[in-house]
């Protein structure tokens, strides 16, 4: 099966809806699907079904932003009990974290006179989990900005004067929480990130892949990450990192997994499942899968 493991809705920062996602997937005759909403699992049941429906694998999964030796990292968990207790505390922090910082970000346009309001942000974004490009679009649909690229390049993007840093969580927190959810933690877009020297270290705290092909990466970026991800016997995955018509490109189809990695995923997530079902015996650790 062809497939697109990175996927996002309305129910972050993308535009489509999950059942939009999946017609659009059904068009370019990808197969098999992964929803990764930014810090939330909100869309993946009607993503279910919409799959369900249409004859298409899916694979429930979340992106979360974390952080290794001060570099931030994205990562995918991927096969996620959405349901999970701890995850769903976890996931509500970072929602929370997001909202404080859309209410900050707002504050600073504030200060410089351009007179947004947070609940225009919040009425916007429509979900839990708001990002900077729900307050682009705010400042675009009040008139402060002609576009979203003016809004980032005025006052969003690193450094400009209403950009606020994320709060985020260790890379082996986030890996353990992925685990310990039953899911697969996979390094999201690494050739954005340019930390290869610490691939290693995310090995050794349970990193299980590496997101290869990515609508960023370049034909000698993606051969450079396959090397990495075989030389360090870990899964391999891709996608479009498709957010709808919010930022243009990537869409759907652009990025294709080949057959053979999504076979060896989904190989990987059935064993996963199944250890993951198997009852604990009291010398286990708690935490879930290590």
């Amino acid at each position: 099966m062809v497939a697109d493991l990175h996927l996002h809705s309305y129910f972050s920062d993308g535009t489509y809806s999950p059942e939009e996602v999946v017609g659009h997937a059904r068009w370019h005759q990808i197969e098999a699907v992964a929803l990764t909403d930014h810090d939330t699992v909100e869309g993946c049941e009607r993503m279910a079904q919409a799959c369900r429906q249409s004859g298409l694998d899916f694979v429930p999964g979340t992106e979360l932003t974390s952080e290794l030796e001060g570099y931030e990292l994205h990562l995918l968990g991927y096969g996620l009990d959405t349901r999970h207790p701890r995850l769903a505390r976890e996931l509500a922090k970072f929602q929370s974290v997001r909202q404080n910082r859309i209410r900050e970000m707002v504050a600073r346009l504030n200060e410089l006179n351009v007179p947004l309001e947070p609940e225009a942000v919040f009425r916007l974004a429509n979900c839990r989990s708001p990002g900077r490009p729900h307050v682009a679009r705010a400042l675009v649909q009040a008139g402060f900005c002609a576009n979203l690229d003016e809004a980032f390049e005025r006052f969003l993007k690193r450094h400009r004067p209403a950009w606020v840093p994320k709060a985020k969580m260790s890379a082996a927190q986030a890996i353990q929480l992925v685990h310990e959810a039953g899911g697969s933690a996979v390094m999201a877009h690494p050739g954005l990130n340019r930390i290869d020297r610490l691939i290693p270290d995310l090995v050794a705290v349970g990193l299980d892949g590496i997101e290869c092909f990515h609508s960023k990466h370049s034909p000698a970026t993606t051969q450079h990450y396959l090397a990495l991800a075989q030389r360090f016997d870990l899964l391999i995955t891709g996608g479009s990192d498709c957010h709808g018509l919010s930022k243009g490109q990537p869409l759907i189809g652009g990025v294709r997994l080949p057959a053979p990695y999504y076979d060896r995923f989904k190989a990987h997530r059935a064993a996963v499942a199944t250890k993951h079902a198997l009852p604990r015996s009291k010398s286990d650790p708690p935490g879930g899968t290590p």
